[in-house]
């Protein structure tokens, strides 16, 4: 690292360029190759640009999770919803059908209730 750019070959610039890219301290040396070598600063600016696809790739799949879960959570809430309005109508029908006299399998066939459920109505 101490051997000067001009100085230096291709494969020793490549090697100091991965080697100490983040490296804060080498970051002279670092903009000293990059201005020296197309390759270099070519290769830079295609890292830069896939990290910044990945961002937006990372960015885009968490915008389209939280979606995904807020509506799976909207359609349980409504199949509950649905459930018990289900089940509250049918409890109210077999109380209905019971003082209209119908027998206990009569209302279970129309409302799905258990028998035990029906008789203790």
């Amino acid at each position: 690292m101490d051997k000067p750019v001009e100085e230096m070959t291709n494969a020793e610039k490549w090697a100091v360029f991965f080697q100490y890219l983040t490296d804060e301290e080498k970051r002279g040396k670092i903009i000293e190759i990059i201005n020296r070598e197309e390759g270099i600063a070519m290769a830079l600016e295609t890292l830069a640009n896939i990290t910044q696809d990945e961002v937006e790739y990372a960015r885009m799949s968490t915008l389209l999770k939280s979606e995904l879960d807020w509506q799976s959570r909207e359609v349980g809430a409504r199949r509950k919803g649905l459930t018990q309005d289900r089940n509250e109508a049918n409890m109210e029908n077999a109380q209905k059908m019971k003082t209209m006299g119908f027998l206990a399998e009569q209302i279970q066939a129309v409302t799905g209730l258990s028998i035990e459920t029906i008789k203790q109505m």
